[in-house]
């Protein structure tokens, strides 16, 4: 059940909403005053906070503006005496959702907290899709790759020509193909996504072209198929390289006529698509192979799209990496967390083949197990220096092994002493050296005390 936090000075109305809220099945916490409701809050499992606009140390405005400065988004509902309802009206520009005149009545309150819950739901669902289907993250970035990508969707998107979109796993394939839909003519429509690297073969011609009832063991009732549901709108077929072979003809024959033909229908039907495809192949060598057809490659090659892999876009890292730690925090209920200079000189060093899905996924585990509010390189140690593969081996071109491991060996110096809080002694120790010895190395990494303030 959902967590609700009460902060007010006076006992009597805590009491009173905390036993009507406990009956409701809701878990409830309490706080007398602004700075203890401050506390609770980071600790990160409050869902909704009940608070009093006049409590000492910390009033309720000034909770909700240390909340907007720390990027903590809590919903509030607000009590108010008679004769602040300006006051009120300013907690609600700063975010509440809905101010009660005290004495609070205990009807008003419940009705008020299930409206509050269910909006923050509708809220947190609706930016969990913009997250994961907006294209959001791999767009975050100024790099020059990513410049020229947002240019190429710019000018390819209003058109509705057919795209062919290249690049490594986790690159965000699916996530350009999702913009060049929104940002399209046909954004009012549907856009239906094809996996077709996991449909089995068995079932590839049904699954795009639907069936009719009785066509085959287990077709109980006739099917629609992905162009019919694409219908007025985009078909984006990821890992377009892994149709088979026998009936790529069909769907060449689709894409080109508009026509489709259920598995035993008695007729074709018209459709009306926009085809968006995606691989992270090679596809003129799977047409060498004889792999892939040459006709449908060249139909499907109208706009080439090319999705940078992360290590080419390096510069993007640094925000790419806060935007989905911030997310992850959100949405797991945890304190807030940032990146220190030392986890972000680890995830520069990283080799990232996993690309951009790699990155959030690190993000959203330091999210749930990092303990500190800052990131450091030691939180980070699930992560590889670039270029250091399974192998050893570097992905492309020179490498310089020692430079590498140099900044690996930084990463992690920096880290420990932050986490020590510069105790040389301590640091010493967790790092396995003499105290002299780490003073040499302070000096032969070129790493200096910060100096304070």
């Amino acid at each position: 059940m959902p967590t609700i936090l009460i902060a007010d000075d006076e006992k009597n109305i805590r009491a009173t909403l905390a036993r009507a809220l406990t009956l409701e099945g809701y878990v409830v916490r309490e706080a007398a005053d602004g700075a203890q409701a401050l506390e609770r809050i980071e600790a990160g499992d409050v869902d909704l906070v009940i608070l009093d606009l006049q409590m000492p140390v910390l009033d309720g405005l000034g909770l909700l503006e240390r909340l907007a400065e720390r990027g903590r988004r809590v919903p509030a509902i607000v009590l108010t005496a008679h004769g602040s309802i300006e006051k009120a009206v300013r907690a609600v520009r700063l975010g509440a959702l809905d101010f009660i005149e005290k004495p609070p009545a205990v009807e008003r309150v419940l009705l008020a907290v299930g409206n509050a819950l269910r909006l923050e739901g509708l809220a947190e669902e609706n930016r969990r899709l913009r997250e994961e289907a907006g294209g959001e993250g791999p767009f975050i970035g100024q790099s020059e790759p990513m410049r020229d990508l947002a240019e190429t969707l710019r000018r390819v998107a209003p058109t509705g020509a057919g795209v062919l979109i290249a690049g490594e796993n986790g690159s965000g394939k699916e996530l350009v193909a999702r913009a060049l839909h929104a940002q399209g003519p046909r954004s009012n429509r549907p856009l239906v996504v094809v996996n077709c690297a996991a449909v089995p073969g068995t079932l590839f011609e049904s699954e795009l072209f639907g069936h009719a009832r009785g066509s085959f063991t287990g077709a109980t009732e006739a099917r629609r198929g992905k162009f019919q549901l694409a219908d007025g709108g985009t078909l984006f077929l990821d890992e377009i390289g892994e149709v088979p072979l026998d009936l790529q003809a069909k769907m060449l024959r689709a894409i080109e006529t508009g026509e489709v033909e259920r598995v035993g229908g008695r007729g074709a039907e018209r459709v009306d698509v926009r085809v968006i495809a995606a691989t992270n192949r090679d596809l003129e060598a799977e047409v060498a192979a004889g792999r892939f057809r040459r006709d449908l490659y060249y139909r499907l090659l109208i706009v080439p799209i090319r999705v940078p892999p992360l290590r080419e876009r390096r510069d993007d890292i640094p925000e790419l990496a806060a935007h989905f730690l911030a997310a992850a925090c959100r949405r797991h209920r945890v304190r807030a967390k940032r990146l220190g200079p030392a986890a972000l000189e680890a995830l520069s060093a990283h080799a990232w083949p996993g690309n951009v899905r790699e990155l959030r996924n690190a993000m959203e585990r330091v999210s749930i197990l990092a303990a500190g509010e800052e990131i450091g390189a030691g939180d980070l140690a699930f992560l590889t220096p670039a270029g250091a593969g399974g192998d050893g081996a570097p992905p492309h071109g020179p490498f310089d092994l020692a430079a590498e491991m140099e900044r690996h060996e930084r990463a992690l110096v920096l880290s420990v002493l932050e986490r020590s809080g510069w105790r040389m002694t301590r640091a010493a120790r967790e790092l396995g050296l003499e105290r002299s010895h780490l003073y040499k190395k302070l000096r032969a990494l070129g790493i200096d005390r910060p100096t304070e303030d």
